[in-house]
């Protein structure tokens, strides 16, 4: 621990400094963004996890796969595995919230994260990135220190205030993220015609109801386009202000929080918003923070005095990852040096990543080899936060699953078995059980994942069979009817595209 001093150095580091509270708030929110994350990815297991469902084994081996990953959801393509594995990980998201053994459960909840990514890279999006990160700046930072489980039976900490490698990464980080999101952002209609949240709000696959409020009027979505842009790519800078840092901090936590929470009343982005309003919290300041200490101070007294006790649960010395005894000073240096310098070099490998990801900041054909890439994809500190960038998708529309039963009608199971319509839904978000299911029908359009169209088919075939009210199929067609965004609220015509098609002989394929 540490406190801001008044000397240069002193000087340099306090928009680092951290108040111990503030991470435990981070460490919380965190683990509640990771367990309502799991909620909803529970919801398909066999469908997103197993062989049986979209993405087998087999292809994800053959399409999806880099030698460096690793991932334990991939070692069984049974969903009662994976279920399993999704129990573990929650079972680590409430130790993290509650902060009980808080770093081994940090780095469990880290490791099941990226083996849960890696095994579903196509239903993947840049909130899932932050999280992962999240998660692995925490295992270097003390966010367990305070108001935990784990600080129960230790003495309150002389001071509040925390300076490390780690807190710079975590500041660091966070400017990258709208830094590059704003760099990546480099068509004209973000930086010159200001039309890019039309074109957003144009796409009925992400708009919501308060988006379809603002979508008639242009000059203010030209003012919100440019608004959001330039916020992206002006605020970070206030994190590195060395004076007045608690008003600095506000203001970025303040603007971000009306920004984040305007994102999810607008357009259908799943967990994306919840992850990054969860990422703020580790930069309120001590003065909130003891504003809040006073007015929650008798709540935390009446929870500190039930009557409970989490048992202590000893380890294997080799699986403990939290100190259990007094350590030598000599060894507390040694430590604590070679931890800056493993953080202080992760660090600077993802500001290289980021840096080569933006095009403008980087020389022809990149300044990141990639013999060097293993590294990031081996911990998944490899990240990218081009969210409607550099242009905004222009090919929107919705899907049909045109199926023709045995005795010849067609019905939509987009649908539940309704007959088939090719008008245009009233809400074509709604046709999308998940955030998830919406970027895997976005990734299965792109030509270049046309060998995920089969498997899509065969698992439609296969669920709806397994309904015996249900009528059997003889034949299915996934249909796209491409709707292209047009300029001036002119509508383009739909046109029919057949992205898949199985026909069943005698019920099968």
């Amino acid at each position: 621990m540490s406190n801001t001093g008044t000397g240069f150095w002193g000087v340099l580091r306090r928009p680092f400094v951290l108040d111990l509270r503030a991470l435990a708030l981070l460490r919380m929110a965190t683990a509640a963004v990771l367990l309502t994350d799991l909620a909803i990815r529970s919801t398909d297991l066999e469908a997103h996890y197993s062989n049986m469902g979209v993405l087998p084994l087999s292809t994800l081996h053959s399409f999806g796969w880099t030698a460096y990953q690793f991932s334990l959801h991939a070692a069984s393509g049974m969903w009662q595995v994976q279920a399993l594995l999704f129990l573990a990980t929650a079972a680590l998201s409430v130790a993290l919230l509650l902060g009980y053994h808080t770093r081994l459960a940090t780095v469990g909840a880290w490791l099941l994260l990226v083996s849960l990514q890696n095994r579903n890279p196509f239903i993947g999006q840049g909130g899932d990135d932050l999280l992962r990160m999240l998660l692995f700046w925490g295992i270097f930072l003390p966010w367990g220190r305070v108001w935990s489980a784990d600080a129960r039976n230790k003495p309150a900490p002389a001071r509040y205030d925390y300076f490390s490698a780690a807190t710079v990464a975590y500041i660091v980080q966070l400017a990258l993220l709208y830094w590059c999101t704003a760099l990546l952002k480099s068509g004209t209609e973000w930086t010159q015609t200001g039309t890019a949240l039309y074109y957003a709000f144009s796409l009925d696959q992400v708009l919501l109801p308060a988006g379809r409020w603002l979508y008639p009027y242009p000059e203010l979505l030209r003012f919100l386009t440019f608004g959001a842009y330039f916020t992206e790519l002006l605020l970070p800078f206030a994190l590195f202000i060395p004076v007045w840092v608690p008003w600095w901090r506000m203001l970025v936590v303040g603007v971000l929080v009306v920004f984040h929470f305007t994102i999810s009343v607008t357009l259908f982005v799943g967990i994306f918003f919840l992850v990054n309003l969860a990422s703020i919290l580790g930069l309120l300041p001590t003065g909130v923070l003891d504003w809040l200490t006073l007015r929650l101070g008798p709540l935390a007294a009446r929870v500190g005095a039930w009557r409970f006790r989490l048992p202590a649960w000893p380890l294997p010395w080799r699986l403990r990852l939290e100190r259990t005894g007094p350590v030598s000073a000599q060894r507390r240096v040694q430590w604590r040096t070679v931890r800056e310098a493993f953080v202080a070099v992760v660090l600077a490998y993802v500001c290289w990543w980021n840096l080569d990801d933006v095009a403008m900041l980087r020389p022809a054909g990149g300044i990141m080899p990639q013999p060097v890439r293993w590294f990031g994809y081996l911990l998944r500190v490899d990240q990218h936060w081009g969210m409607f960038a550099p242009t905004v998708f222009k090919d929107d529309g919705w899907y049909i699953l045109e199926g023709t039963t045995a005795d010849g009608r067609q019905v939509d199971l987009n649908r539940r078995g309704q007959p088939v319509s090719y008008a245009k839904p009233a809400s074509v978000v709604a046709l999308f059980k998940n955030d998830r299911w919406r970027k895997y029908s976005e990734n299965y359009l792109f030509v270049n994942n046309a060998w995920m169209r089969p498997y899509y088919c065969n698992y439609l075939l296969r669920i709806w069979h397994e309904n015996a009210d249900h009528p059997a199929l003889r034949h299915l067609l996934v249909v796209y009817m491409k709707e292209v965004s047009l300029p001036d609220y002119k509508l383009a015509t739909p046109t029919r595209q057949v992205l898949c098609e199985c026909e069943l002989v005698a019920g099968n394929k």
